[in-house]
């Protein structure tokens, strides 16, 4: 190995277990304790290096130090990684305002780029906010800034609620058959 060869190890949770404690815990109090280190961090966050800062009702903070391993062709920091941690603050800050149960998914997300990133930029610092709570569609906000506080990326979006799910028809069945056969 030659000294420009650089070499990056990813570890993380299995996501599984703590996927269950979306079905219990409201979204604010998952997310407090995924901050607080008592749920481990996704996939992608450990991936990207990325993590929670601060949460509140309707609003979070991630911060994400870029480094080499975030680099395009051209020698900045890849567009699809502050478009993902945009998609992340914007479905983190629509998370904490949920209920047990609930889920969302992105259905429209518009990044707009303002500066470059690279390693010298330091520091990133994402916030999301809510803008429009809904049981339908929920609309939030977000922006990174630069170790030196320059707006680099701004985004908005909106997510569709995903209700919690019932037992179907076939679970019913099933959980029938077990109680009387």
């Amino acid at each position: 190995m030659d000294s420009s060869t650089r070499s990056r190890t990813i570890t993380w949770s299995d996501p599984a277990p703590p996927l269950q404690l979306v079905r219990t815990m409201s979204g604010l109090e998952y997310l407090t304790a995924l901050a607080a280190g008592d749920i481990p961090a996704p996939p992608i966050a450990q991936t990207l290096g990325f993590g929670i800062t601060s949460v509140d009702r309707g609003s979070v903070i991630f911060s994400c130090e870029p480094d080499e391993s975030h680099y395009n062709p051209i020698g900045v920091v890849h567009g699809g990684v502050l478009c993902t941690l945009l998609d992340t603050v914007l479905g983190c800050a629509v998370h904490s305002t949920l209920e047990a149960g609930w889920g969302y998914t992105s259905i429209d997300l518009n990044v707009t780029y303002l500066r470059p990133v690279t390693v010298d930029s330091g520091m990133l610092v994402a916030t999301g906010a809510v803008t429009k709570g809904g049981r339908r569609v929920s609309f939030a906000t977000g922006e990174i800034r630069d170790a030196a506080g320059a707006v680099v990326a701004t985004a908005t979006g909106a997510l569709l609620m995903i209700a919690p799910s019932t037992p179907s028809q076939q679970d019913v069945r099933q959980a029938v058959t077990d109680r009387y056969v």
